[in-house]
């Protein structure tokens, strides 16, 4: 159900007490979620791909050869962790390629839906 005019300048008073007490918090919250996301998920694949090279030499300062192949596999997985999670990342400003793709239309509610099917059945029934 849409917000009235009244809970949407509500809404906005609140963002903008929010703004005045705490901007860093505010813009914080504001971040675009997808990039986040990413930027964590490529710095996770780092992480692992740095644990992988570490496996990988422990593995063969020990001369146990299936601990530098699990090491080698996990160093493969991060590095296809990391480029995938990088192409897939939104530049700042931009919109993620899924959402570029789709023509904008209004959303409409369920309720307004609903309205404009009940009033085209009585304008049908009016008219016959």
């Amino acid at each position: 159900m849409p917000l009235s005019e009244h809970e949407q300048r509500m809404l906005e008073q609140m963002e903008r007490a929010l703004y005045a007490e705490d901007p860093k918090f505010a813009t914080a919250l504001e971040g675009n979620g997808l990039r986040t996301y990413t930027r964590r998920r490529v710095y996770q694949a780092v992480a692992g791909f740095l644990v992988g090279i570490a496996l990988l030499m422990a593995g063969m300062v020990a001369q146990q050869i299936w601990v530098s192949v699990v090491g080698f596999l996990v160093m493969l997985g991060c590095a296809v962790l990391a480029v995938t999670g990088w192409r897939k990342a939104p530049k700042p400003g931009e919109q993620p390629a899924g959402l570029a793709r789709r023509p904008v239309r209004p959303k409409r509610s369920v309720m307004d839906r609903i309205e404009q099917r009940w009033q085209r059945r009585r304008d049908e029934q009016q008219g016959h």
